[in-house]
């Protein structure tokens, strides 16, 4: 019989929260206490043996390429590893063959690498959407489409499942970042069926910095370039006391788009991250964080609180936005930042975002703080 979740127990995993109500997770993640001493186990182990190991350091990451494969419902082979969802989106960009003429399709009020990309390549065309107009502004010179998973900003989580399919079918490459979903939301890559889907692991799936990953779909390694060109290019890369010296031969898996070394400390610490996370479970955690955002919901409309008018047309999603008539968002962030509670203001909305290890208590010492505050 399994036995259940003490919430308690884990939250204590996590000493950010001891002193604090942190309710930012769309900004930042917090570290397990696990993913510290991975970071200092590797660190140590390099002074041990004085990097003469440094091989296996690969074999260990193989088996957070698996851990990956499961939480995304992918293979191993799909998995490259990244330090940030720019570099991931980066490898893309540069990897394919564009033309003049061809087109680049985002929403607005997308994250900012989204929009910078779309508007940016010169002699490429960008074009920036409402939800509901996306597929008709696509156009057969349409080369790519950037989406996120669930947006930064209003917490706006799209029915990929249904478009992407739709999309797939007319010949137009997907582009998405999970950056502010996976951790918090299952996600299954055969299900929803990207070409591309770029993490930074640093937000909700509670990794240091510079450790993410970028999946590409086996179909979209047939075509797409690798850009980075390094001593891992070759596929017998491991034959260090003898290395390939002529053109690159490079893996059919997605190992090919790393190129070189890689950030080990911090994919030590993910490696423990991703542990805990299967640990609990995708399913409850997606359970526990949706329940929050509800109960957060609920709490702020009764003080007043109006909500992101799209958000009821989307699924549910563990960012809630919301503003206050006649308030400053970014003023009340910061009056509840020096009373320990801690949110974020974005465009003009009061941002919100609890994660597994936040509980009822600090939806309630949101709710009183706000409550005081508002009656000034």
């Amino acid at each position: 019989m399994t036995q259940p979740i003490s919430w308690p127990e884990i939250r204590s995993q996590f000493p950010a929260l001891a002193d604090r109500t942190f309710l930012n997770s769309a900004t930042y993640g917090q570290l397990p206490l696990a993913s510290k001493l991975a970071v200092t186990a590797h660190l140590d182990r390099r002074d041990r043996h004085a990097c003469t190991d440094f091989l296996s350091w690969f074999d260990d990451l193989e088996q957070l390429r698996a851990a990956i494969g499961r939480l995304i419902h992918s293979s191993a082979d799909d998995i490259a590893f990244i330090t940030s969802a720019s570099q991931g989106l980066a490898t893309v960009l540069a990897g394919i063959d564009w033309r003049r003429g061809d087109e680049i399709v985002t929403l607005e009020h997308e994250f900012p690498n989204h929009l910078y990309a779309s508007m940016g390549f010169g002699e490429i065309h960008g074009a920036a959407c409402r939800w509901d107009r996306l597929e008709e502004t696509v156009t057969d010179r349409t080369r790519l489409v950037m989406l996120s998973t669930v947006n930064y900003v209003t917490g706006l989580r799209p029915d990929l499942d249904s478009l992407i399919p739709r999309l797939r079918a007319r010949g137009i490459p997907i582009y998405l970042d999970g950056t502010q979903s996976l951790g918090a939301l299952q996600f299954d890559c055969r299900r929803t069926q990207p070409d591309f889907l770029s993490v930074d692991a640093y937000k909700w799936m509670i990794s240091p910095n510079g450790a993410g990953f970028l999946y590409v779909h086996p179909e979209a390694r047939q075509w797409l370039r690798p850009n980075v060109i390094g001593w891992r290019s070759d596929y017998d890369w491991r034959s260090v006391d003898n290395l390939h010296h002529g053109a690159a031969r490079f893996s059919d898996k997605a190992e090919r788009y790393e190129g070189g070394m890689l950030n080990f400390p911090s994919l030590y610490g993910m490696q423990a991250s991703i542990q805990l996370i299967e640990n609990l479970g995708p399913a409850v955690i997606e359970k526990r964080v949706l329940s929050l955002a509800a109960l957060i919901r609920t709490r702020l409309a009764e003080l007043g609180a109006e909500p992101y008018e799209e958000q009821a047309a989307c699924l549910p999603s563990q960012i809630v936005l919301v503003r206050f008539p006649g308030r400053d968002a970014s003023e009340l962030a910061k009056q509840l930042i020096a009373r320990d509670v801690i949110v974020s203001a974005r465009k003009g909305g009061l941002r919100v975002s609890a994660h597994f290890y936040n509980n009822e208590s600090d939806v309630d010492r949101l709710g009183a703080e706000l409550s005081t505050l508002l009656a000034k």
